[in-house]
Formats: C-alpha cells, structure tokens, sequence
C-alpha cells in the first residue's frame, strides 16, 4: 500500500495530479477540496494516498488530509459507492459538512451532490451514520473524523480498528490498560495479549 507521496507537481488537471516523485511521475486523482488547497506547479508537497486496485487499473488517490482519506475509505464500503462517487462526495462537501447532513439525516443536502440520487443519500445515511458516530464517541472529539492521532492512545485506537476490530471494541480493549508513559505499539501489544488471555 502505498501510503503518502512526497514530491513536485508538474501538473494539474482536475482531477488528476501529475507528481514528480525523486524522477518518477505518479498520475493520482484528488478532490477538488484538495485542488483548492494546492501549492503552484512546480512546489513540492506531500499527499495522504489510497491505492484501489481493479482487474483493469490500480488508481492512486490523493488527499490534502488524513480526515479526507479517513472519509474516502470510509464510503467506498458503503453499498452502490465506488472510488469515483466517492471523489465526488469529497469534491463537494467538506468532511465537516457530510458528517452534519449524514448525523441529521439531512438526504436533501446530499441529494444536491452529482450523481447522488435519494436511495443513494439513504444509504449513506443508514450506513454511515453509526461509523461517524463510532468513531467520534470512541475519541470524543472531531478528530475522529479522520485527523492525525495526537496520542498514542489515539494511535493505537486507529490500529485496532485496522485490524478488524469495532471502535467501541478497541476502546474497551483499551480502557483496560494503564497506559500513561506507553508508547502506541506498547498499548497495542497490551491490548491484544489481554484479548489472547481472556479467551
């Protein structure tokens, strides 16, 4: 997996980014939140990436922030949302924004998005929904949305849920260790040898 890319845009097309990345050019599409956000070509900057891999294509997305991939990876396993609808989405609400429509149920709001039609914006309401929530109680704050951990507590948090597990799960997991003066891997480490132990 190819996590983040460091180097100099040649060129800007939305949707697609041309990065210069130490002599080899990766073609990778962004939203326009991200577009909006980028230096002039021929600046250096470095973009959050997710790699789809296809029976046709392997396409690199970028984002200008983790809360924007967060949310990227977050609906493409929503049912009917692929990569591209999801772009879209991005393209036209912040994180912010689609988490408030999503949290009130706000279809209308959604449905004003190209291509998401009033089943679609249903969807991703039900769907998404108990993910944001999840998320947010598991942290308490916004940075759930996606935001770089500030702790290693909020790290490990991130890497259970990457394992497979459910956030209230992880948080549990959690919960049961002292982990003041611990670094990310040790509470993780922790964690996971409790689990083993109470099996």
């Amino acid at each position: 997996m190819i996590g983040f890319l460091r180097g100099r845009i040649v060129a800007k097309q939305p949707p697609v980014l041309l990065l210069d990345v130490g002599g080899v050019g990766y073609e990778v599409e962004a939203p326009m939140s991200t577009f909006y956000e980028l230096p002039d070509v021929g600046t250096e900057v470095t973009l959050s990436t997710h790699l789809v891999v296809r029976e046709d294509a392997h396409l690199l997305f970028a984002f200008g922030s983790e809360s924007e991939r967060w949310l990227f990876r977050q609906l493409i396993k929503v049912s009917g949302v692929g990569a591209r609808m999801a772009l879209t989405i991005l393209s036209g609400a912040s994180v912010e924004q689609f988490a408030r429509a999503v949290q009130d149920g706000d279809t209308a709001s959604l449905t004003r998005l190209p291509g998401i039609g009033k089943k679609t914006a249903e969807r991703l309401v039900v769907e998404m929904r108990d993910r944001l929530k999840d998320s947010m109680a598991a942290t308490g704050a916004p940075k759930s949305l996606g935001a770089a951990p500030t702790s290693p507590t909020d790290e490990a948090f991130d890497a259970l849920v990457a394992l497979g597990y459910k956030p209230p799960e992880a948080m549990r997991m959690i919960k049961g260790i002292e982990a003041e003066g611990l670094g990310a891997e040790d509470i993780i480490r922790r964690a996971l040898q409790a689990t083993v132990r109470s099996k």
